[in-house]
């Protein structure tokens, strides 16, 4: 493993995008493809404000039924122009590309700009439950995850149900992000199945490196499976979508993913409803998410399926 190449991709782009949550953007997000509705400021009780950028496609009027997907790291998803690394997600070329094409089903998307305490609100907290003991107490126990989900869950989709009407039941509302959003992706499956259909967790941070949360990285890492493992949905019960590069810190993600990948197949996970894909020569950054942000699209909104 090169941890020095691990480490520069940490400092550049901050496990995702942790780095980015630090530096102001310079320009508001425009769309190249539908239009964008922003709200500066969301208040919340249970985290810090944020801007919510919801991404509509083309003539899209509310009450159609159409499906959802919340989005992780919202201002990396529109616009390279606005982001603070020069590179986009590419969100709506790519849907409106392949709505246009009929290959997946019409969606809006709903970009959750992170903060300072992303690291914090992307992490799973229950994984802590299943740290061997005698490195419990010296796990952090003042993770945002659960806080974070409860916005999502109890204060935003609210929001977005009421002002956009889209369909509101679990097989047409879907979450994704990457890296840190990757975990937190996962782990909103697990704790609110009965909201979400599905999940796409793109470079998932499964070797939980240098998050500093007091126990090991290692035991982390081992410790997030196992929570899997007791609170995954019923087998083939939702879709779900895994990938990771082979570069820079996705490098490392290999191993992790495997111990995943068995714990689904375990539970008796089909291939129709779990996917895991290993993308040769890409790396931890936006540029790689956006050009294999299709597969995952195609997975969560096959026009000719929904989630059972």
């Amino acid at each position: 493993m090169r941890w020095t190449l691990g480490i520069l991709a940490v400092l550049v782009v901050g496990v995702g995008v942790a780095w980015c949550a630090t530096r102001p953007n310079h320009e508001v997000a425009v769309a190249s493809a539908g239009r964008l509705e922003r709200y500066a400021d969301f208040k919340s009780k249970h985290v810090s404000p944020r801007t919510v950028t919801v991404w509509l496609p083309q003539d899209y009027r509310a009450g159609e039924p159409c499906d959802v997907l919340y989005m992780h790291d919202g201002q990396m998803l529109f616009d390279a122009e606005a982001t603070c690394n020069g590179q986009e997600w590419a969100v709506d070329e790519t849907l409106s590309t392949l709505i246009a094409e009929h290959a997946i089903r019409r969606c809006i998307v709903v970009g959750i700009d992170n903060t300072s305490a992303r690291l914090k609100e992307d992490f799973p907290d229950k994984a802590r439950d299943y740290i061997s003991a005698e490195l419990r107490d010296d796990a952090s126990g003042d993770q945002l995850g659960d806080e974070y989900l409860r916005f999502i869950v109890e204060e935003l989709k609210p929001f977005i149900d009421e002002h956009y009407r889209p369909l509101t039941t679990r097989e047409h509302t879907f979450m994704a992000g990457s890296s840190m959003g990757g975990l937190i992706s996962l782990y909103a499956l697990c704790e609110y199945p009965q909201v979400f259909g599905g999940v796409a967790c793109l470079s998932s941070h499964l070797s939980f490196a240098m998050l500093n949360n007091g126990a090991s990285d290692e035991a982390w890492a081992a410790a997030f499976p196992l929570y899997v493992a007791e609170h995954l949905p019923a087998a083939n019960g939702s879709l779900v979508y895994m990938d990771h590069g082979t570069e820079d810190f996705d490098e490392d993600y290999g191993r992790y993913q495997e111990v995943m990948d068995a714990v689904f197949a375990s539970h008796g996970w089909d291939s129709a409803h779990y996917v895991s894909r290993v993308y040769d020569g890409d790396g931890h950054n936006e540029a790689c998410w956006a050009k294999r942000f299709g597969q995952p699209l195609r997975h969560l909104l096959n026009p000719a399926t929904t989630a059972p």
